[in-house]
Parts: structure tokens; C-alpha cells; sequence
């Protein structure tokens, strides 16, 4: 009789943070498959448990897949975890729980830590409806490429960043959204020195300019405003003027106006050029 899959997650910084029902998972299962033993290790340390372990990563998943998958329909029970949060969300246990799926083992899902959900709900942007981005691609070509393709995305999206990227990934952002859209940026969540600044792309870029950055991010991002119709120069116009009282400059507060209502971004900048800057 086959074994099961258990997908447990694990304190993203916080020790306490995992939950009875994880550990018992973990006691009971018949062994672990881990992002790192050394990470892992310390958390079954501070939860006074001892398991067998093998390490299953983006770097040997096509061979530890297979054979974590022959263990659990040999009978045994497997718990997945990753060095910190939910396997298998943004993470190669996907993978594992595909191959899982296609041969007809169980896969059961514990409820627990996962930075995404926690940034966004400490964001202060709209949480109803978002969508998840995960990291970017390395390749600069190909990074700027998937931000454009999310050029009118209107939900709040959310990126993981490692550090040493993140300078590279705001420019990035503030290129292909705007410096003025909204922003939150998560750092360290859970622990000690943890951070959430909310602020614009533009001065997310600002203050950690000369900077270098520590700990892993979450960038959580507004989404586009809703489209007025398209055409309205004069609410276009009145748009710059806010965007102008907000600091923006006024070439690049014309382009995010003619962005979001539909107009030609020269023509809507020739008539701020030649109009009177309104309130300022």
C-alpha cells in the first residue's frame, strides 16, 4: 500500500511560528526530503526530533523526485519542507507533488507560514485580488520582458528578490511601471529587524540607492489603475497636475497619465508644456 506525501511548512523566521500540527506531521512521517539538512536540522533541534533525511533542491530534483517517489509507493510517508515557508510555492516541490499526482499517490497540504501572504497582508494595497510573481528571471533581457508583459496588470502583484538584485529589479520596476506607483517593501519578515516600507517604486529606488541591501525581500506592487475611457485628454491633463502636486516629474507624471487614460503620451506632454501647471 502506498505511503503519502505531507507538504509542511516551516517558520520563514520565526521558530515559533510552526504549528503543533506541523511538528506532529514531522514526528510521524518516516522521513524527510529537505531543501537543506543543515537548515532543517535545526528546526527538528528545537523541536527535540530526530528523522531521516534526504535533500531534494532545484539542483537534484529530476533524480531525488523519482526516487522520493518509489519510497512513499514502497509504503512510506514522506515530509517535504523547504528551508522556510510553504513547499512547493515557488519552490521545485512542485514537481515533486506533480509526480505524486500523475502516479496516484496522496498528497496532503498543512496549513502554514508563506512570506507571499504575509507581505500582502501587511502591504496596505489591495489584497482581493493579485497575482503572484515569484522571482524574476536573472536575465535582465528576460526580466524586463516578463515586467512588460505585466504592463496593464491591474491586480497587486508580488515578487520574492534576493538582495544583491534588488537595486537592478527597482530600476527595473520604476521602468516599467512608473517611479510613482505604490509599493511595499518587505524585508526580513518575521524576524528580528523586520521592515515594511510603503512608498512609491521611485523612492524605494531612492532610498536604497549607495545602500547594500541585507536580508530577503518581498516587493509587493500595486497594479495599474483601472482604464478611464479612452480618449479623456482633459481628465488625462487634470491626472498630471495630481501627479505633479505628488512630486513627479512632469515628463514622467504625462507618460503615466497617458497611460492610464488612453491617450498619446506626446500630445497629452505638449499640453501640460503649454497649460498652467495647475495648484503648484
Amino acid at each position: 500500500m502506498a505511503g503519502k506525501l505531507y507538504l509542511v511548512p516551516t517558520p520563514i523566521g520565526n521558530l515559533g511560528d510552526i504549528s503543533r500540527r506541523a511538528a506532529e506531521t514531522l514526528e510521524k512521517a518516516d522521513f524527510i526530503a529537505a531543501e537543506d539538512t543543515r537548515v532543517t536540522v535545526k528546526l527538528l533541534n528545537h523541536l527535540g526530533l530526530k528523522k531521516p533525511m534526504v535533500t531534494y533542491h532545484r539542483h537534484n530534483c529530476d533524480a531525488a523526485g523519482p526516487a522520493i517517489l518509489r519510497r512513499i509507493e514502497g509504503g512510506e510517508t514522506c515530509a517535504l519542507v523547504t528551508d522556510a515557508g510553504t513547499p512547493a510555492i515557488s519552490d521545485p516541490g512542485e514537481d515533486l507533488v506533480a509526480l505524486c499526482a500523475a502516479a496516484g499517490v496522496a498528497v496532503e497540504a498543512i496549513p502554514g507560514p508563506c512570506a507571499l501572504t504575509v507581505a500582502l497582508s501587511v502591504s496596505g494595497l489591495p489584497t482581493g485580488r493579485f497575482t503572484f510573481e515569484g522571482f524574476l528571471p536573472l536575465n535582465r533581457k528576460n526580466r524586463r520582458a516578463q515586467l512588460d508583459s505585466l504592463a496593464a496588470e491591474e491586480r497587486t502583484m508580488i515578487f520574492y528578490e534576493a538582495p544583491h538584485k534588488l537595486h537592478a529589479t527597482l530600476d527595473d520596476l520604476a521602468a516599467a511601471f512608473g517611479p510613482g506607483r505604490p509599493m511595499a517593501v518587505c524585508r526580513e519578515l518575521t524576524k528580528l529587524h523586520e521592515e515594511v516600507l510603503r512608498l512609491t517604486i521611485g523612492e524605494a529606488a531612492e532610498r536604497y540607492a549607495g545602500q547594500e541591501p541585507r536580508g530577503e525581500f518581498v516587493l509587493v506592487v500595486a497594479g495599474r489603475p483601472p482604464q478611464a475611457e479612452a480618449g479623456d485628454e482633459d481628465a488625462a491633463l487634470a491626472r498630471v497636475w495630481e501627479l505633479r502636486r505628488e512630486g513627479m516629474p512632469l515628463k514622467a507624471a504625462s507618460a503615466q497619465a497617458a497611460e492610464e487614460y488612453g491617450v498619446k503620451k506626446r500630445t497629452l506632454y505638449n499640453r501640460a508644456v503649454q497649460s498652467p501647471e495647475q495648484g503648484l
